[in-house]
């Protein structure tokens, strides 16, 4: 019997086998059969139910590298988190589209007021769109999201799942842990037995070190700030841009870590949720700015990922074969405005760091791309802040005050020892 989590998960991989093969895992002249996780983003309205944004992928940036990033290439590219800036992208590509023609309409988005009517932004101002209140957002991951979310999955596949002593001895905090944080950022696929933490994108023992969080904090911290980047956050309010539901394989589903990691153990009370629950009935806003606690179902689907790990073994009739890691991600949104294909953080083919490599989907195509709306819509206080020198400046600028007081809360309370990903805010557009 299909269930919604089926029809999430198909809607997603059905526009992933429409891509072109050279989106696609390859078999390699040694026979090795790539894998790779994937992700999307899909909106159900009253009726349809639409993939908007995807993304595959599995690697990082390592810390050593942001300072030369400028902007260009990405710092995370895991399918979870590539899938969350391709939808961004989405966002800033239909605000654009309305911004330009004043007739046009969304799906998606809706006007708070006629372009004539909207006054000079201001820190206490609204955005001049906000998500439509009919429409509801899920997310289908092909993995268990890397880091706290998996723990229990990564356990059970060691040749010895007996869980580890709690006295084991964890490292002390690493460089560049902000003052009084004591709190280590562990490795993701390590000290099984301290759950509930961190953690930052698994990697080799021998691989150059990450600050990029693990997928599974990611989307935790996203409970609270919408699914909303900073760029997009300054034109769409965050009232709506939550996930309903997140869709994982049954084989890579852990109630336990799941609950442990998205429930009341990383957010609130079960009270607080409670009276959360009431006042968003009665129409009222959790915090300023329309943000608040607002926590995901996890449900589980029977269908596999065909360039998954299982789904590679399944399809193969002659028994196990050999299967490698694929270094391709790609980035698609609904409409054709984005498709592509990355390796190491930029478009493939193209040098790392170098300026015509950056994805629509980078630092500095999304500021370009912010510009642009602001300039169409005649919005002189988005413009203003966007107009703030570097990267760094704008991400300071008064009008996404809010969002990072939420992101402070957040990781002081909820995500404690959460380290920033630092070294690539300098560059300006």
């Amino acid at each position: 019997m299909e269930t919604e989590a089926d029809d999430i998960a198909l809607a997603v991989l059905e526009e992933f086998r429409n891509l072109p093969a050279k989106r696609k895992p390859a078999v390699r002249d040694n026979g090795l059969r790539e894998w790779v996780p994937l992700s999307g983003i899909v909106v159900k309205g009253p009726n349809f139910l639409k993939c908007v944004a995807l993304a595959t992928g599995m690697k990082c940036l390592p810390a050593s590298k942001l300072p030369q990033a400028n902007g260009v290439a990405l710092h995370d590219w895991h399918a979870e988190v590539l899938t969350l800036r391709a939808f961004n992208r989405f966002l800033l590509d239909e605000c654009r589209r309305l911004a330009q023609d004043s007739s046009a309409e969304s799906e998606f988005l809706q006007r708070r007021r006629t372009q004539h009517e909207q006054p000079p932004t201001t820190a206490n101002s609204t955005q001049p769109f906000t998500w439509r209140k009919d429409l509801t957002l899920h997310m289908y991951c092909s993995e268990a999201p890397c880091g706290d979310a998996s723990m229990e999955i990564i356990i059970s596949s060691q040749p010895d799942a007996t869980p580890w002593p709690t006295t084991t001895t964890i490292p002390p905090p690493t460089t560049g842990v902000g003052v009084g944080q004591q709190t280590p950022l562990l490795l993701g696929r390590g000290y099984f037995s301290h759950l509930g933490i961190v953690r930052r994108k698994p990697a080799r023992a021998d691989a150059p070190p990450s600050h990029s969080k693990s997928c599974s904090d990611k989307l935790a911290l996203k409970q609270c700030t919408s699914l909303l980047s900073s760029l997009p956050s300054l034109f769409v309010s965050p009232a709506g841009v939550y996930l309903s539901t997140l869709v994982l394989p049954s084989s890579q589903y852990s109630a336990v870590a799941c609950h442990r990691c998205f429930g009341i153990e990383r957010g609130e009370e079960e009270e607080d949720r409670e009276e959360e629950g009431d006042r968003e009935e009665e129409g009222e806003g959790c915090r300023p700015g329309g943000y608040g606690f607002h926590p995901f179902r996890v449900e589980v689907t029977g269908r596999e990922f065909e360039f998954s790990r299982r789904g590679i073994q399944t399809a193969d009739e002659g028994g196990e074969i050999k299967v490698a890691a694929s270094n391709l991600a790609v980035a698609w949104t609904r409409g054709g405005e984005v498709e592509e294909g990355l390796i190491g953080g930029v478009l493939q083919g193209r040098k790392t760091f170098d300026v015509k490599g950056a994805s629509l989907t980078s630092r500095r195509r999304m500021w370009a791309a912010a510009v642009e709306v602001a300039a169409l819509l005649g919005e002189e206080g988005i413009s203003g802040d966007l107009a703030r020198g570097t990267y760094d400046g704008v991400k300071e600028g008064g009008l996404l005050a809010t969002r990072r007081t939420v992101k402070e809360d957040v990781r002081g309370e909820a995500l404690k020892g959460w380290q920033r990903n630092t070294g690539d805010g300098a560059f300006s557009v």
